[in-house]
């Protein structure tokens, strides 16, 4: 197996047209190997799968069911913040800014700056020019987000004016109306993934509509997946577990609308199903969204 294996870059008509308008590279091989060579330099700095294979370029967010919802959520809440957790090079919470969501309004996070920083340079933006909000730093640490019980009134804290000037998430507790959360979870193991959904409910608004969303790698059944010698062992939730996490173990019953269903990886954005055309990746897509 190469380590940078080019052929695996596969752009659609959609997702070509995105990266020439964000970064006005307009000749498609130029592009591609523009992509490739950040690509590259990414793949250094932490070794994860979805980078190898460019999944980075599908636009994830945007084929998800759940996304028209949170663009209606801008027009019906003014103010309302997307955060996008987990967003590597920020291409997601781009798409949502390209397709009309305030960019003061949104903020994205990641364990590691640099790959804030390579989104950058593939987008060919600068803080300035594209003016998002960024934190560094563990979605499990205190000093990050403060543990605590999900919203169920509005917080008595204001809503930050300026999210750029944030270096935790802790001041968007019970102020976030949108958190998207895409090959994030499959990362950690039961135990993690129960404390990092208690940390991000925590975020949540209480306002009627307000949702959290994703997609990540699941088979049908509770269990752990050996999805390749890439990635190694993954912990998984059945749709039916995964709703039992969210209404009941994360927040009161009755409190949340929870949805998950099992579908094909590659077709909801999940990058490259396999390389081979052996392996059928499956995903679990899913949405918790506030009553």
């Amino acid at each position: 197996m190469s380590v940078h294996d080019s052929s695996l870059l596969s752009l659609t008509e959609q997702e070509a047209d995105f990266f020439k308008s964000q970064t006005k590279i307009y000749d498609i091989e130029e592009l591609r190997n523009h992509i490739i060579q950040v690509q590259k330099k990414a793949y250094d700095i932490y070794p994860y799968p979805c980078i190898r294979k460019f999944a980075f370029t599908s636009l994830k967010i945007a084929r998800l069911p759940a996304y028209n919802h949170v663009l209606e959520l801008r027009k019906t809440k003014p103010g309302a913040i997307l955060l996008d957790i987990g967003c590597c090079f920020g291409n997601d919470i781009r798409k949502a800014v390209a397709d009309g969501w305030p960019v003061g309004d949104a903020i994205a996070s990641d364990l590691n700056e640099e790959f804030w920083k390579c989104g950058h340079e593939l987008f060919k933006s600068t803080p300035e020019t594209f003016p998002a909000g960024f934190v560094a730093g563990d979605a499990f640490s205190s000093t990050m987000i403060e543990p605590r019980l999900p919203f169920y009134s509005p917080p008595s804290s204001p809503r930050p004016t300026d999210l750029r000037t944030l270096t935790s998430l802790t001041p968007l507790q019970g102020h976030i109306s949108a958190i998207h959360a895409s090959s994030f979870f499959h990362l950690f193991n039961e135990v993690q993934q129960l404390t990092l959904a208690k940390q991000l409910a925590t975020l949540l608004s209480p306002t009627p509509g307000s949702i959290i969303f994703g997609l990540h790698i699941s088979p049908a059944i509770k269990g752990t997946l050996i999805f390749d010698s890439e990635g190694g062992p993954m912990f998984c939730h059945s749709p039916e577990t995964w709703v039992n996490v969210w209404g009941g173990g994360v927040f009161e019953k009755g409190a949340v609308k929870v949805e998950a269903r099992i579908v094909d990886w590659a077709s909801f954005g999940g990058g490259p199903n396999s390389e081979g055309g052996v392996q059928k990746i499956l995903a679990l897509l899913w949405s918790v969204t506030r009553l």
